[in-house]
């Protein structure tokens, strides 16, 4: 009997294998990003205290979207947490798409993180 695969259990394989080698300091902390079917989530972290220094989400009330799942939801995150970053002088990051393919939301998230001002 065959089995469908599970694609989240593929992407959190494909997560770990990254996580590896990605890991965020305090002068280079991870941009680490996470996607539901409804919302889209970017935080960036130092991985070497275990903190989360900044978060932003497509859920935030400042936000005031109608809808977290799209593209357009998506920009608004990434600005938004680039923003968020660099009021707290954090400019240069580390990207991690936490095992998602780079294209759609992911990239809309990056790009728009990139124009705000976040080096990575």
């Amino acid at each position: 009997m065959l089995l469908k695969a599970d694609k989240n259990k593929a992407r959190q394989k494909r997560h770990l294998r990254v996580r590896k080698n990605i890991s965020g300091t305090a002068q280079k902390p991870r941009l680490n990003v996470f996607r539901s079917l409804s919302n889209v989530y970017a935080q960036i972290i130092d991985d070497v205290n275990g903190v989360t220094l900044v978060a932003a989400s497509s859920k935030d009330k400042d936000l005031a979207l109608n809808y977290g799942g799209n593209i357009e939801a998506a920009k608004a995150v990434g600005a938004a947490v680039a923003k968020r970053a660099l009021e707290k002088g954090i400019e240069d990051v580390v990207f991690d798409r936490g095992g998602y393919i780079y294209h759609g939301r992911i990239k809309a998230l990056a790009e728009a993180a990139r124009e705000a001002g976040l080096k990575f």
